[in-house]
């Protein structure tokens, strides 16, 4: 039957995500909803807010309409201090829990697969000490190659590591057919036998964290073996890539190993007439006819759009390192509300996110009008 008015639209689906993240505040005396204050979050954020100081600012100047957009139609808006204690307090991995489900289900895969980068990044502004020493937090994130939009995002637990916290976060998705790639802190067994336990594919690069299979992997005789090269030019920079792929040799194991390859990146700066070669040796559990080397080169490159367009732009166009937020989730959780302004202005067409976020400054009804509709 067509839908009439009681279909649910996606304002109503994203609070209702939003709802599932655990209040944890005491009912009585509750001002504001929490679904509300977290998209009023998202909204500031992308109209270019950065503090707590900044989102109650923005929000006590923002028309009545909008706040009630978000059932925060109570006198005034929250203002720096609500958001404070309230963010310190959150389940930020429920909350990232919550947006990774509305996320998957905003992207679209047609007639290819899902390629999914892993890495993690540390909120190096959020160290709740001075002294060098102090370890400041982590978070490992899940990174859609083509659509460039996060589609999760977990903490590393106080005394642990990235490798566990990112086959934690592999847990949350249907990896039905995807491909999964990783850098070569992830090269692990376990990771490699969650992986295709899932019914997905990884690729992993493969450094002196495993000695002995990259030992093994540089004796292959590369030379004699056919190679596909691509080439770019970008920046003055000319950059060849060179890809050697063999199906993986009998004595090599590794858990659902299929493939092996050498890839070589030549970079020619021509203003200097440098040249820099670098060699890196990969393993992948997809077959040739599922990864020829041109796809398998494509899926390697394609994994570090994790770090250009997901943390670097956080970085710069954010200033998170920067960020003075520090008090309990309330890092992790600003982490978060930039994700998901960075995957929605991907999902509407945006490439560059900065020039969006000064778009959006100047037209906040534009701002509402992006995060309730994408």
């Amino acid at each position: 039957m067509p839908c009439v008015d009681t279909c649910p639209t996606r304002r109503d689906r994203l609070l209702a995500s939003l709802a599932t993240v655990p209040d944890p505040r005491d009912r009585r005396g509750v001002r504001y909803s929490l679904a509300g204050v977290l998209a009023l979050a998202v909204i500031a954020t992308l109209a270019g807010c950065g503090s707590f100081a900044a989102i109650g600012q923005w929000a006590a100047e923002s028309p009545a309409d909008m706040l009630a957009a978000f059932g925060l139609d109570r006198g005034r808006a929250p203002d720096e201090s609500t958001l404070r204690k309230l963010f310190a307090r959150i389940d930020a991995n429920a909350l990232d829990v919550a947006l990774a489900v509305w996320m998957w289900t905003r992207t679209f895969i047609v007639d290819t697969r899902r390629v999914i980068a892993l890495d993690g990044k540390t909120l190096r502004g959020a160290r709740t000490q001075k002294r060098t020493g102090s370890k400041a937090p982590q978070l490992v994130a899940a990174f859609d190659h083509d659509a460039g939009v996060v589609l999760g995002q977990l903490a590393v637990a106080e005394k642990s590591n990235e490798i566990p916290a990112v086959r934690t976060l592999l847990e949350q998705f249907d990896l039905a057919g995807a491909v999964v790639t990783c850098d070569a802190l992830h090269t692990q067994t376990d990771t490699a036998t969650a992986i295709i336990s899932a019914g997905a594919d990884y690729v992993f690069t493969v450094k002196a964290n495993m000695p002995s299979l990259h030992k093994h992997l540089k004796k292959l005789p590369w030379n004699h073996v056919p190679a596909a090269t691509t080439i770019t030019a970008d920046r003055g920079q000319r950059v060849a890539r060179t890809i050697k792929v063999v199906d993986v040799p009998d004595w090599i194991d590794f858990p659902g190993a299929a493939q092996v390859a050498q890839l070589r990146r030549t970079v020619t700066d021509k203003a200097t007439k440098t040249k820099t070669v670098e060699v890196v040796y990969l393993i992948t559990s997809a077959s040739r006819t599922a990864a020829p080397s041109k796809t398998l080169a494509a899926w390697v490159q394609g994994h570090w759009g994790i770090e250009n367009r997901l943390h670097w732009v956080r970085d710069v166009t954010f200033g998170e390192d920067k960020s003075q937020v520090r008090t309990g989730r309330a890092p992790q959780v600003m982490a978060t509300c930039r994700n998901l302004v960075i995957s929605l202005l991907r999902i509407d067409g945006s490439n560059n996110i900065a020039a969006a976020r000064r778009y959006y400054a100047r037209h906040p009804d534009h701002a509402l009008t992006l995060v309730l509709t994408s």
